[in-house]
């Protein structure tokens, strides 16, 4: 290939590959636009404060309600419990695959991590509804099984293999140096990985907390068959709920194109995409933050 040649697909290349990465600006901004204008007629017919922080969601009662505040604090306890049980085993299970596991272990538990992360969200459901729901309904001599509880497991456990797959990589990513120096200094091997390690490879797990709680909190078939459905304010975490995701899910099919829950709904899509900027907004801040 002549240097004429290499400079034309030089140049062709720096044109085009800006062209890619703006695309994802433009789908997110395309995204925001769509549901913004849609939602913007139940924010005027119903009003901001009444549709966000209106107390009853009963779209099909005469006169219809749509408060929305109980689906968002039924997200909230959700997406809370899932992180609580997916960021402790994630990264307990990455710390073990990278430091501690033998070459057999590890090439034996990261493939079926890979798996479980691939199950539809559906089969999740199923597996909440047959076999995790009765279990919490005995244990805690509940009236019911499905309540939030149970989807923030199943939640949880969608997001392990996400959130210990990318720490797992994060981790065996620290230069061995770092391991070797601090060995060096006296330190063991709990030492090294808890004060060296796991300081180093911070950014990286970081990362995957942020995409295995964004998962939690867009799923929506998962919270729609084991969360039990109820519209009301959640006092626990172990009453049925009905998050914001499960509630679109189970009502676009009925509801009137045009009508004041259509464009309900979509203000329920558009607070979501909100929560979901700000969380990663915040959780960008933090991380720069750490770096710094």
């Amino acid at each position: 290939m002549s240097a004429e040649q290499k400079g034309m697909r030089k140049n062709f290349i720096e044109r085009v590959l800006p062209v890619f990465a703006s695309m994802s600006i433009v789908f997110l901004f395309g995204i925001a636009l769509t549901l913004v204008l849609t939602a913007l007629p139940a924010f005027k017919e119903v009003g901001f404060f009444k549709l966000v922080f209106g107390t009853e969601w009963r779209p099909t009662f005469e006169p219809p309600y749509f408060g929305i505040l109980p689906l968002i604090i039924s997200s909230v306890i959700v997406t809370i419990g899932a992180i609580i049980f997916a960021v402790p085993l994630g990264v307990g299970s990455a710390i073990y695959i990278a430091e501690l596991a033998s070459d057999r272990v590890k090439e034996t538990v990261k493939p079926i991590l890979e798996i479980l992360a691939s199950i539809p969200s559906v089969v999740f459901g199923f597996f909440g509804i047959v076999f995790v729901s009765p279990i919490i309904q005995k244990v805690f001599n509940l009236p019911t099984g499905l309540t939030g509880f149970t989807a923030a497991i199943i939640l949880g456990l969608m997001a392990v293999p996400t959130v210990a797959s990318i720490s797992e990589d994060a981790i065996t990513a620290v230069s061995k140096d770092l391991r070797h120096a601090s060995y060096a200094l006296g330190g063991n091997r709990w030492e090294t990985i808890i004060k060296t390690v796991l300081p180093a490879a911070k950014s990286g797990i970081f990362t995957a907390v942020i995409l295995g709680v964004s998962r939690a909190m867009g799923e929506t078939m998962t919270v729609l068959m084991v969360a039990g459905g109820a519209r009301g304010i959640p006092n626990s975490i172990f009453v049925p709920m009905r998050p914001m995701t499960a509630t679109i899910a189970g009502e676009m099919g009925e509801a009137v194109v045009g009508s004041t829950h259509y464009h309900a709904l979509f203000a329920i899509g558009f607070t979501l995409f909100v929560f979901n900027i700000v969380f990663n907004l915040v959780a960008e801040y933090i991380k720069k933050g750490s770096k710094k």
